[in-house]
């Protein structure tokens, strides 16, 4: 008993690391509402994570000459004033491996999902990073296709675009987004939803209907629900692109959906506040602009030499009554390439999605669409424009000469054909067989109040004995004269057949 006792105080003197260490260490001075103000930690870094005595966890903020601000991130209530809390040396990151998609984690990169942990070898990514350089990118050139025909006619999104949907609340905004997520499956894009600030009943609803459709299978969820802390809905929109440069390194092809900015703006705005940082206009803290610019910069489409990846965001605004030229509103319409803007009036119509052409834009332009699509929609904006002008004066009744009637009977038969039920998306060919459809005059003939019938049966005929026409636009991505003679051979089949 008594070598046993000998030989153990051995092996610990033995193993006794006598070296000196040096641990940057402060002393909570405050604490309250999420945030601690330490004495000491004078060489801590900004973004640099800070265990407390208490076992919380923070990142420190604030680097003034007396003291230090730290955001808590987990344990805020059980840090106290006097405790010590020290400097780890380690930036904030989010540790990410292939297995995360198809789970749901919160701001940290922790999963919220009961599945345990997430499988393989994290690498732990920066949320803060700097975007790429100029010389890194190459132009938007290829599409991402949402499957919502007024989208992909009107405003294309291309691969690294940053393109806003903006509108008042319940105007249909993650239902955009939502559909353009489920439209990517088979399209070898890994897409990433970013709730934040939003109900966790909200979240398991979208979870829920993406796991049914299949698209759990290339999406990754980064929640932070409206009763958790400031600091994670501040945190999440950067784990998400954090999680997107993950795979963009790998040279794939990602789309994140942050849902929604104004709510990231919030949190920032009270943690600003409470840090007691100097309030500006709306008492939003002078930089928030940047806070937004240096998270949506971030999306590119890298050139072949740096792995020809990309990263599109689809970031969203809620507006209040309407009001796009409101402090949030403008700083991230003036940072993206172009905007979806959602009306509530079109929403109210039935018009849905309430896409307002008018104030929508897309800054890449026709150089995110394939030829097809070019081709059947290039008029499309002009003649909607045309329409909305001309309906003020059709409800006076006055006498309207024929090209007039012409032109609003095919502005009405377009909004119909336009609307497009959520969760309905379609494949790019099919969107341009019911667009041609239109634009060459096929649809003049239909009642407008049975355009949306003509177009589910012209689909489902489609897709039972017209295969070869959507496989001609499949593999050509034009309309060449060989193409739109099939094409035009089956809308004139079809339109004998339909019952006017």
């Amino acid at each position: 008993m008594a070598n046993t006792l000998i030989d153990e105080l051995k092996r610990q003197i033995a193993d006794f690391d006598h070296a000196a260490k040096k641990e940057k260490i402060g002393r909570v001075m405050e604490t309250g509402d999420g945030v601690a103000r330490l004495s000491g930690l004078s060489d801590v870094a900004s973004s640099e994570i800070v265990e407390f005595e208490s076992g919380a966890v923070g990142v420190a903020q604030n680097l003034e000459e007396s003291e230090v601000g730290v955001m808590i991130l987990s344990g805020a209530e059980s840090v106290k004033e006097g405790e010590t809390a020290k400097a780890t040396g380690r930036l904030l990151s989010v540790p990410v491996s292939d297995a995360i998609v198809g789970r749901v984690v919160n701001a940290l990169g922790a999963p919220l999902d009961g599945r345990g942990e997430i499988a393989g070898e994290r690498k732990l990514m920066p949320m803060e990073k700097i975007a790429p350089g100029v010389i890194t990118r190459e132009s938007v050139h290829e599409p991402l296709q949402t499957g919502i025909k007024a989208i992909d006619a009107l405003i294309p999104i291309g691969r690294g675009q940053r393109e806003l949907i903006i509108g008042d609340r319940q105007t249909g905004k993650t239902a955009v987004a939502i559909d353009t997520i489920v439209n990517q499956k088979g399209q070898d894009v890994i897409c990433i939803y970013v709730a934040i600030g939003q109900k966790e009943s909200k979240v398991a609803r979208i979870i829920g209907e993406l796991a049914k459709r299949g698209a759990m299978d290339y999406t990754v969820v980064v929640s932070a629900g409206a009763s958790e802390p400031a600091a994670l809905s501040f945190l999440a929109p950067y784990a998400g692109c954090a999680i997107g440069e993950y795979f963009m390194e790998q040279g794939k092809d990602v789309l994140v959906v942050y849902d929604d900015l104004s709510k990231h703006a919030w949190a920032y705005r009270q943690i600003a506040l409470i840090l007691r940082r100097p309030p500006g206009r709306e008492a939003y803290p002078g930089d928030v602009f940047y806070v937004h610019s240096r998270l949506l910069e971030r999306s590119a489409k890298m050139d072949r030499n740096h792995g020809g990846g990309s990263i599109t965001a689809l970031p969203i605004i809620e507006t209040q009554a309407g009001d796009v030229s409101a402090y949030i509103p403008t700083n991230v319409i003036s940072i993206t390439d172009g905007q979806i803007y959602l009306e509530s009036d079109l929403f109210y119509k039935g018009i849905r999605p309430a896409l307002n052409v008018g104030l929508s834009v897309s800054r890449v332009g026709s150089a995110a669409q394939i030829k097809a699509m070019k081709q059947v929609a290039g008029t499309l904006r002009l003649d909607l424009a045309q329409f909305r002008e001309l309906e003020a004066f059709a409800q006076f009744g006055s006498d309207l000469d024929e090209g007039t009637k012409r032109l609003i009977d095919r502005g009405r038969r377009a909004v119909e054909l336009l609307k497009q039920p959520q969760y309905a998306p379609l494949v790019v060919e099919e969107e341009v067989a019911v667009l041609y459809a239109l634009s060459r005059g096929h649809l003049d003939a239909v009642p407008t109040e049975k355009i949306r019938e003509w177009e589910e049966e012209f689909l489902s005929f489609l897709r039972a004995e017209g295969g070869d026409a959507l496989d001609a636009i499949r593999e050509k991505k034009e309309l060449s004269e060989e193409v739109e003679k099939v094409l035009k051979g089956r809308v004139e089949e079809f339109n004998k057949r339909f019952a006017m």
